[in-house]
């Protein structure tokens, strides 16, 4: 996808949610309750929960309780939420010269994962073995 300006949030939620589309269904399943939304960049909170001190570090995040840790008793407090940073990840795409949508789909499918409970060594491993 070619522009002649910077994405916007749309252009990338559009991104995420073709993505999204792209999962198997069995998988997609299971994550169809959380929301895909797009932000500027990480808000300091944010930052200061993560533990960062540069908003460019972070690109996306997942918001919730991963299925490893529910149980059909459990009341929701608030919906699982899967955040994509748009300034961050329109920095990495320039640095690295990535195909955007490639680049949205690994930070959707990572922050999937953690809603599936895989930790980040674990979605590095599992990255690692595609190669």
């Amino acid at each position: 996808m070619r522009h002649g300006t910077p994405p916007s949030l749309d252009d990338i939620l559009d991104m995420a949610e073709a993505a999204f589309a792209a999962i198997p269904a069995p998988m997609r399943d299971l994550v169809r309750g959380a929301a895909i939304v797009v932000e500027e960049a990480p808000d300091d909170d944010t930052l200061a929960e993560m533990g960062l001190d540069n908003p460019w570090d972070l690109t996306g995040l997942y918001r919730g309780v991963p299925l490893t840790q529910k149980s059909v008793l459990d009341t929701p407090v608030q919906p699982d939420t899967i955040l994509l940073y748009r300034e961050p990840i329109l920095l990495e795409w320039i640095e690295t010269g990535e195909d955007l949508f490639r680049l949205v789909r690994n930070v959707l499918l990572h922050e999937v994962g953690h809603h599936f409970g895989l930790s980040d060594a674990d979605i590095a491993r599992l990255e690692g073995e595609g190669e």
